[in-house]
C-alpha cells in the first residue's frame, strides 16, 4: 500500500526537523505507541497497541532513521511483530521544505502487513495505514505548534495559557 501527502507546519525547519528526531516527539505522534526507547542514531524500540478491524494486537517492533540530509529530508521505518495478528511493516520518506507559512512536510508512505491482519483485506488495510499515516503527522503538527483548536489546548491561567495555545509543547520547549 502505497500513498502521499503533504502539510504545512507553522514552525521553521529546524524546530520541526528536531520534533521529528525527538523520542518523546515520536513516543506522542505513533498512535497507540505505550513505549518508546532508544536514539535517532541507534533507533528505536517500540511497544505499539493498535486495533485493526476486528483484530487487536500489541506490537513489538523498531523505528529506524535513515538517509538523514539535514534539515531536508530522513526515512522513517519501523517493523513490528504482532503475535498471532501477524507482522505490519513499513516506511517514509519525508522532505521538509521551507515555505512562507512555515515548513512544508511531503511525505509518501508504504506499508504492508502479513499474517491474520493480511486476512482481513485490502480495503481494511489501506484505510488503517491511511489513518495511522494522517494521525502520526497530525500528531507532529500539534506538538510543534500546538493543536488546531484552542479549546484542545489545555487550560492555564494568565499569560501562560496565551502562550500555551499558540504554541505546541515541543516549540515551547525548544523556545524555552
Amino acid at each position: 500500500m502505497e500513498m502521499s501527502d503533504s502539510r504545512v507546519i507553522n514552525a521553521p525547519r529546524e524546530v520541526v526537523w528536531a520534533a521529528i528526531l525527538s523520542p518523546e516527539v515520536l513516543k506522542a505522534c505513533v498512535p497507540g505507541c505505550t513505549e518508546l526507547t532508544g536514539t535517532p542514531e541507534e533507533g528505536y524500540q517500540a511497544t505499539v497497541v493498535q486495533k485493526v478491524g476486528p483484530v487487536k494486537a500489541t506490537f513489538k517492533g523498531t523505528v529506524t532513521l535513515s538517509n538523514m540530509n539535514e534539515p531536508e529530508s530522513l526515512t522513517l521505518s519501523g517493523e513490528g511483530k504482532g503475535g498471532a495478528a501477524g507482522f505490519a511493516k513499513g516506511g517514509a520518506d519525508v522532505s521538509f521544505k521551507e515555505v512562507e507559512e512555515g515548513t512544508e512536510l511531503t511525505y509518501a508512505v508504504d506499508a504492508k502487513v502479513g499474517g491474520k491482519l493480511a486476512q482481513l483485506g485490502s480495503r481494511i488495510i489501506d484505510g488503517f495505514a491511511k489513518k495511522m499515516a494522517d494521525q502520526f503527522f497530525t500528531n507532529l503538527q500539534d506538538a510543534v505548534e500546538g493543536p488546531a483548536d484552542a479549546e484542545a489546548a489545555p487550560e492555564a491561567e494568565g499569560e501562560a495559557a496565551e502562550e500555551g495555545k499558540k504554541k505546541g509543547w515541543f516549540k515551547r520547549m525548544v523556545s524555552g
